[in-house]
């Protein structure tokens, strides 16, 4: 008789967050805001300094980015999308020590389906991809909120079996 897999042990994708940091408010913002728009088919929002740091001329409270969080199956759609303009090809330091991974685009045009459009120019965006187990909601519930065991917690090589297995992503 064949042992059945745990179904609290599977790997799920939790958010995919998706950033740009454009470090000056007004136009080349509200552009960058366009472009992550057309990109991800989702709402965007303003991400602002959190410090004084007059070397760059900010000041805590400035809009200097945007980003977007995208969940269900418009984010296994729009990572197979980054991962295509990435050529499937991550690093082992692509991932943290539970599993998540991130990854950069250097330029919008790599990503599938986008246009070069002259009046934006050329922006990259980073792509933060977060993965849990079925039953981490207990650590984030209002009522009756408890730990996570420490064997249910996802570790570095899960992850990088779950990007090989689910997206092809080839490790170099």
């Amino acid at each position: 008789m064949a042992e059945k897999e745990n179904p609290m042990r599977e790997i799920v994708i939790d958010k995919v967050t998706v950033n740009m940091g454009i470090g000056e408010p007004g136009e080349p913002l509200e552009k960058a805001k366009k472009l992550l728009e057309a990109l991800t088919e989702n709402t965007v929002i303003e991400t602002k300094a959190r410090d004084r740091n007059p070397t760059f001329k900010l000041r805590k409270g400035m809009p200097i980015g945007v980003k977007t969080t995208l969940r269900g199956e418009k984010a296994v759609e729009f990572i197979t999308k980054a991962l295509a303009a990435k050529k499937k090809v991550l690093s082992e330091s692509n991932f943290d020590n539970r599993g998540n991974f991130s990854f950069g685009i250097k330029e919008y045009i790599d990503f599938p389906g986008a246009k070069y459009d002259p009046t934006i120019g050329m922006l990259g965006f980073d792509v933060c991809v977060t993965l849990i187990r079925k039953g981490e909601r207990v650590k984030r519930r209002t009522l009756k909120t408890t730990k996570v065991g420490r064997k249910h917690i996802l570790t570095k090589e899960e992850g990088i079996q779950f990007a090989k297995s689910r997206f092809d992503a080839v490790m170099e």
